[in-house]
């Protein structure tokens, strides 16, 4: 009888020893800061080959654009599936309106992106920096403000993220960064895309 009571104990704690492990595997650091309200996630649109856009270039046109290719369309779904592995399982994701960050944003497949301004590319004016990185900080607040546990996902481009963390980060990458009730950034750590 006590052997029978010490086998189904040790079931019992061998079965809770590994719901604890799933559920520990299920959340990471990433995905619990991205609950908080001071935490976004940056990303730099996936693999498009190139620099700059073509000359004469439209927003409203994609085939006049530098867009994302094969490569960039794989990279896009994987970091949706790495950031789905990670515990984020719920984000508001906005993109640039370029169609690289636009389809870089529908592959993560966390639902329809929505677009927003302050996440354009200023690549052309480089004097627009100052002005964009305001902008972006002010639309972060008000998106912490109101974003309860579900992620902040923003896709966006090179010169934006430089401009806002002071790094360069390559196509793919994604910044967790943490900042004030400004919007400011108070320290960011990158995350490799994953592919």
């Amino acid at each position: 009888m006590i052997k029978r009571i010490q086998s189904s104990l040790l079931k019992w704690l061998m079965l809770g020893v590994v719901m604890t492990g799933s559920f520990q595997a299920s959340a990471s650091e990433l995905s619990e800061s991205l609950k908080k309200s001071d935490a976004v996630l940056l990303m730099r649109h996936a693999l498009a080959p190139g620099i700059g856009d073509p000359a004469g270039y439209k927003l409203q046109d994609c085939k006049s654009q530098r867009n994302l290719d094969a490569t960039g369309r794989a990279q896009a779904q994987k970091t949706g599936q790495w950031l789905k592995a990670q515990g984020v399982g719920n984000a508001l994701v906005f993109t640039s309106a370029w169609c690289r960050c636009k389809e870089t944003a529908e592959n993560l497949a966390f639902g329809t992106p929505v677009l927003e301004p302050s996440l354009n590319s200023f690549f052309d004016d480089m004097r627009q920096g100052p002005q964009s990185n305001a902008n972006l900080q002010k639309f972060i607040v008000g998106q912490l403000k109101s974003k309860g546990d579900k992620a902040l996902i923003l896709v966006t481009h090179h010169v934006n993220i430089a401009e806002f963390t002071g790094e360069n980060v390559g196509s793919g990458d994604m910044v967790l960064a943490k900042v004030n009730s400004a919007g400011k950034l108070v320290s960011f750590k990158i995350y490799p895309n994953p592919s």
